[in-house]
């Protein structure tokens, strides 16, 4: 694996080279923005490599005076710019960005080098995109034990390791959710391979990977999904069905949606994705409502409803011939409530994602939380998150009955050999108890030039019962990142983190080799590198 990311390194590093000596010094695109063509030349690797050379340096791509005007009139004003930030809107979910968003607005390499091509006219023409991105990394850890060690701190469990953390390929139609003239309609095609698949899989749908046969990397398609947006409806009415990034967070599985290559735990341990259906209704151009229903967290629809053979149909805890294959595989509530005042500068997004009966599921968390954001000004921002979350009835694992229960195969997960869901630590004298965490973290960011940000982020983690991390302590962290763009296209993101287990050792363990953890805390510092194409 480090030999194959270094190689990686390399052969872009002599194409990035080649790119820049091999560049057209005619014109200048941001200066005469109809020269570009000419700048670029004809064939697909001269476009490609003269539009890498040609964005080099700069923040933005060429200006097009002819696009369309950026946002509707009146809409709050976008408060950030990508570079340096992750985002431009302040984040929220299960939908494309009512009254900013256009077709075909990817600066995409890929798509500028196949835009004089005939399928990439026709591509241009029906507004359809193929981008993504390649995202090696490291990091040096006071942790020892391969793979695992790092663990609870997430997408980069494994210590004092190189890895291809993603590569990502989108294909996508983004509707224009600024005209309000006709209704739209999108969808995103996604796929991810790397060692972060472990972090989008849902229970049924390519599951065997982790769950069956532990692959460091692995493949996933996080986000299949269809929109259709309906502007007449107040301020606009945007429907998403499919499966999706779900709708909280101030982070996302996919690298370039982050401040730092790390996470917190406060995202590592709560809902991913969902499948179901879900509308967004901008009711004024500050207010905005959604609700939906989605079939659990991580869970596969076709769960829903389906039962397996029970091995052991006396134990308490499940009687009966059968089970559910997945109990959080059920019709869930999403609804969130977003406000947006002071111009675009504050934005707070409470909500509540994943609701149901909350039964142990494979991840059926029922989560409520809220993110809040403030500009103070062109260089400082803040983004803040808090959230509960829980399970009920999750076995547990300090009692000797539940043990006996899940050795003999008497629940849903018991068959899982790697990476099954995690149990509680509870009274020993209850089969199952309530799993509740509560975390909270902050991202406050210092943008220093138009291609660099530092971020840094304190954040505190309560695992009650032990059911998210696998220990029953509190955390803290501390974090500070830089991220650092060549240009548009290329990110370097440096980070130095330190996690503290407040009440029992939580580092350094490795459960599928019976290794407890014996560290309190991890000192990190890592570093990955996001090419776009």
């Amino acid at each position: 694996m480090k030999k194959s990311v270094v190689i990686g390194a390399i052969l872009f590093s002599v194409a990035l080279n080649s790119a820049w000596a091999a560049s057209p010094q005619a014109c200048d695109p941001y200066k005469d923005y109809s020269c570009l063509d000419n700048y670029l030349g004809d064939d697909f690797f001269s476009r490609l490599s003269n539009y890498y050379s040609l964005e080099m340096g700069h923040a933005t791509a060429p200006a097009d005076p002819n696009a369309p005007v950026a946002s509707r009139a009146g809409w709050p004003t976008t408060p950030e710019s990508t570079p340096p930030m992750p985002f431009t809107e302040w984040p929220y979910g299960a939908a494309t960005s009512l009254g900013v968003s256009h077709p075909n607005s990817v600066d995409s390499p890929f798509m500028t080098a196949i835009a004089n091509t005939g399928s990439g006219k026709w591509l241009q023409d029906n507004h359809i995109q193929i981008y993504g991105w390649i995202d090696p990394g490291f990091n040096l850890s006071t942790n020892t034990e391969k793979r695992g060690g790092n663990a609870p701190m997430a997408y980069m469990y494994t210590p004092n390791t190189a890895e291809l953390d993603q590569t990502v390929l989108y294909i996508e139609r983004v509707p224009d959710t600024v005209q309000t003239d006709h209704i739209d309609w999108g969808f995103r095609v996604s796929g991810i391979y790397g060692e972060n698949y472990r972090y989008t899989t849902a229970y049924g749908i390519a599951s065997y990977q982790l769950l069956k046969d532990n692959n460091i990397n692995g493949y996933d398609f996080p986000m299949e999904y269809g929109e259709v947006y309906i502007p007449n409806v107040s301020e606009g009415l945007l429907v998403r069905v499919g499966r999706y990034i779900s709708i909280p967070d101030i982070e996302a599985q996919l690298a370039p949606n982050n401040y730092m290559y790390s996470h917190s735990m406060t995202y590592s341990f709560d809902n991913y994705t969902n499948e179901g259906v879900v509308a967004s209704l901008a009711v004024t151009k500050q207010l905005m409502l959604q609700a939906g229903v989605v079939i659990g967290t991580e869970a596969a629809a076709w769960h829903w409803g389906e039962s397996a053979t029970n091995p052991d149909p006396g134990n308490p805890l499940y009687p009966g011939r059968h089970f559910p294959v997945d109990p959080g595989a059920q019709p869930s509530l999403v609804a969130c409530v977003r406000y947006t005042w002071n111009d675009g500068k504050d934005d707070i997004y409470p909500c509540a994602d994943g609701i149901n009966s909350g039964n142990w599921g494979y991840n059926n968390l029922q989560w409520y939380g809220t993110t809040y954001y403030h500009k103070f000004n062109d260089q400082w921002h803040l983004s803040y998150e808090i959230y509960d979350l829980h399970q009920r009835h999750v076995p547990n694992i300090n009692n000797s009955v539940t043990q006996g229960i899940i050795s003999a195969g008497g629940t849903p997960f018991a068959s899982i050999p790697f990476n099954a869901p995690g149990t509680a630590q509870c009274n020993a004298g209850d089969l199952t108890c309530t799993a509740e965490a509560i975390g909270t973290v902050a991202y406050l960011n210092y943008q220093f030039s138009p291609l660099d940000n530092i971020s840094f982020r304190p954040e505190f983690y309560d695992d009650m019962e032990g059911q998210r991390t696998g220990v029953k302590t509190r955390y803290v962290n501390f974090g500070v990142g830089w991220q650092h763009w060549l240009s548009p296209q290329i990110e370097f993101r440096p980070e130095i983190d330190y996690d503290r287990a407040i009440d029992k050792p939580a580092f350094n363990g490795n459960p599928t080799r019976g290794i407890t953890p014996d560290r309190l805390y991890t000192l990190l510092g890592a570093m990955d590198v996001i090419f776009h194409f």
